[in-house]
């Protein structure tokens, strides 16, 4: 089910990220996906309150645990600017929804 949010059928998500050459497209794409599934899942389930969203953009962080160990193989990893391009992703795909939570909860299981 293709994202219908008119907020973020546009976003250009993780763009800061596509900008630095330091950070290879195809894991950058592997992110986005991540990112646009987390959208999916949100507008599939409608999660109608903050622990429910919290469910979902967990799931969606631990997935981008798993990668990160893609990123440090090909001579980059999931630093600063990687961190702070997702967790703004993620707090805009909240609120996009309806949810005022904290990006630090959206992300609270992260590893990197």
């Amino acid at each position: 089910m293709p994202i219908t949010n008119p907020q973020l059928l546009s976003h250009p998500f993780l763009q800061d990220m596509y900008r630095d050459a330091y950070f290879p497209d195809f894991l950058v794409d592997k992110c986005k996906q991540i990112l646009v599934r987390l959208c999916e899942a949100i507008e599939a389930q409608k999660p109608s309150d903050n622990a429910s969203l919290l469910r979902l953009t967990h799931a969606a962080t631990e997935e981008f645990n798993a990668i990160a160990e893609e990123f440090e193989e090909n001579d980059s990893e999931l630093e600063t600017a990687a961190r702070e391009a997702i967790a703004a992703d993620f707090e805009t795909i909240a609120r996009a929804y309806g949810f005022d939570i904290d990006t630090e909860e959206l992300i609270a299981p992260r590893d990197w």
